[in-house]
């Protein structure tokens, strides 16, 4: 009897858990055509893994260029769009985008005030951010860039070299696009997202590890019954497992470890971020904790968002961010955003 390719497909499938997926090797491609279909303010180029705001270039305007590995959804595409990023590179599950991809979308933001690359630090996105940058500038894009550094969880991981880019990814996204909106010259543009970053400290917790497509199986081993303090998104280890703890006790830890590093002495914005899986639910039970820890503390909360914003695939769990603000921070954080995943002021 011959087999044939239908055949295999379904055998990859058998040995899998439940996935909403055809088969793994189109898992990114088939999602980027889910998106065209159900935003069509997007240009998706799903052959060459871009998607960009179907206005750009804007004359005048600073283009903000990020990306990542998929399965962070709505991170970074959720975010394209007016007010927030002007492109974004989807690379395949926890990999890097390539080169190619972020020269494509320099080049078809440039409205002539330049391109800001939003770094998060992971080794493969740095090199290949920066081998990106050098070959935009050889086509006569002027390039900055910014690196997102915000986990405190550990100093170095099997990823990075220092701290982790997780959470204050959306802050700078948000904020420095806001500050493109208005026209601000690259220099400047640059120089917020910078302060956001070097005002923002993220913490993460994992409930449940996460399953990729291709592996259809776990990729860390995480009892039942225990967590995982301090996880990074695509499932590196944090500082500690300790056995499960309640939401109250999450949040003591989580916020401690944040203010222990960030320290701050004005408001600041509060991202109660879900990992994929968690329901909201759990995630507004777990806000009200995480508001209770804030308040015994003496730290005012200026803005709180909750949801599933910078997720790990499947995974339970969750992850806080402060950043400290001043007045323009917090003005350009309510200033008018409109893409998939974040809209308001329109």
């Amino acid at each position: 009897m011959i087999l044939g390719p239908s055949h295999f497909a379904r055998l990859a499938l058998e040995v899998m858990v439940n996935m909403l997926i055809n088969v793994p090797e189109t898992v990114v491609a088939d999602a980027l055509r889910g998106i065209a279909a159900a935003h069509p303010s997007l240009t998706v180029d799903v052959e060459n893994r871009v998607v960009v705001r179907r206005d750009a270039p804007v004359a005048g305007q600073v283009g903000l260029v990020s990306g990542g590995g998929s399965g962070h959804e709505p991170l970074h595409a959720g975010f394209v769009g007016p007010g927030m990023l002007s492109a974004a590179c989807p690379g395949e599950v926890f990999t890097s985008p390539v080169p190619d991809q972020m020269v494509r979308a320099a080049a078809a933001v440039d409205g002539g005030a330049g391109v800001l690359f939003v770094v998060k630090n992971y080794t493969g996105d740095v090199l290949n951010f920066d081998m990106a940058a050098e070959l935009a500038e050889d086509e006569g894009v002027v390039i900055a860039k910014v690196l997102v550094d915000d986990d405190v969880a550990v100093n170095d991981s099997l990823y990075t070299a220092g701290r982790r880019g997780t959470g204050a990814t959306l802050f700078v996204e948000k904020i420095a696009g806001a500050a493109a909106a208005e026209g601000a010259p690259l220099e400047r543009v640059e120089a917020i997202a910078r302060q956001v970053n070097a005002s923002a400290r993220s913490f993460g917790v994992a409930l449940t590890a996460c399953t990729t497509p291709a592996k259809g199986s776990p990729t860390f081993e995480l009892p039942p019954g225990e967590l995982e303090l301090g996880v990074g998104i695509h499932g590196e280890p944090g500082r500690e497992r300790r056995a499960m703890m309640t939401s109250r006790e999450i949040a003591d830890y989580a916020v401690q470890v944040v203010l222990d590093e960030l320290r701050p002495t004005s408001p600041v914005l509060l991202l109660v971020n879900g990992m994929g899986a968690t329901p909201l639910l759990e995630l507004y039970g777990f806000n009200a904790e995480v508001h209770r820890v804030l308040a015994e503390r003496g730290v005012p909360v200026a803005r709180t968002l909750v949801g599933n914003y910078v997720t790990s695939l499947d995974m339970a769990g969750c992850s806080v961010t402060l950043c400290q603000v001043d007045e323009e921070l917090l003005r350009l954080w309510d200033a008018p955003v409109d893409t998939p995943a974040l809209r308001w002021g329109r």
